[in-house]
């Protein structure tokens, strides 16, 4: 008999909701419960969030590497650790993910962030795009050494080859870039692929990143920081003191 999918442990709580890891048997999931919390419309900002993320990954369908939807009702309908069965329109629920974020991996391929900006690539092609690829913990590192994308809530769907989509393009694309920067630069990148940051042109910010710089991302921090009181945008970072992750052989 198949047994029951029960919820293992919570992964992450805040005014928008929580995130439990769930398990049947060796399997495992990852439920997004967009509940939210006595703070005013935390509960529509937390949908809309799950409401992004759900497109974004029902368009890529597996075809990165990102993870799938689970539709299977019964994981949606496993109860939280209290006891509680969430509401069906404020579940999301995708496939489990090994793999340790990037600012934690102790080791890389030398060609991680070729492999990491091919997947972005092929991403955009679907016509999605991250919006949030400046966290290192939305790079995961998989036990095989290739790279994985996860958290999608501040994913957007576009046609691809529209001004919008160019653009936030551009933005996933510098930010890959910035990480590989500060991996690979002198000092820290493989031997004979370190990079000369002070001889490499730094990736310019595009029209649309200044704006949200200037004035989207100060109202975005002041709403889920101050009104919502979330730690989203407390960003983890592998320390400029290292240590460093050691480079191995490069994947084919």
């Amino acid at each position: 008999m198949m047994a029951d999918c029960e919820t293992e442990r919570t992964l992450k709580r805040d005014a928008l909701g929580r995130v439990e890891l769930l398990k049947r048997g060796d399997e495992f999931r990852i439920r997004r419960v967009a509940c939210g919390s006595r703070v005013p419309l935390s509960r529509a900002v937390a949908r809309v969030l799950a409401a992004r993320e759900r497109k974004a990954l029902e368009t890529l369908d597996g075809r990165v590497a990102a993870p799938k939807l689970e539709l299977e009702l019964a994981w949606s309908r496993a109860p939280s650790l209290g006891g509680t069965v969430p509401r069906p329109d404020g579940v999301l629920v995708r496939e489990f993910v090994e793999g340790v974020a990037l600012c934690g991996a102790e080791a890389l391929p030398r060609n991680f962030f070729d492999l990491l900006a091919a997947e972005v690539r092929r991403m955009h092609a679907l016509g999605v795009c991250h919006n949030d690829l400046h966290k290192e913990q939305n790079v995961l590192v998989r036990p095989d050494g290739r790279p994985s994308l996860v958290d999608f809530q501040l994913a957007s769907v576009h046609r691809p080859g529209s001004f919008t989509w160019r653009a936030r393009v551009a933005e996933d694309l510098r930010h890959v870039e910035k990480h590989r920067r500060r991996y690979m630069r002198v000092g820290r990148g493989p031997e004979g692929a370190e990079i000369d940051v002070l001889a490499v042109a730094k990736p310019r910010r595009g029209p649309l990143a200044f704006a949200w710089r200037r004035v989207g991302k100060p109202l975005y921090n002041f709403v889920t920081r101050k009104l919502l009181r979330t730690r989203d945008g407390a960003e983890e970072r592998r320390p400029s003191s290292g240590p460093w992750p050691r480079w191995t052989e490069p994947i084919a």
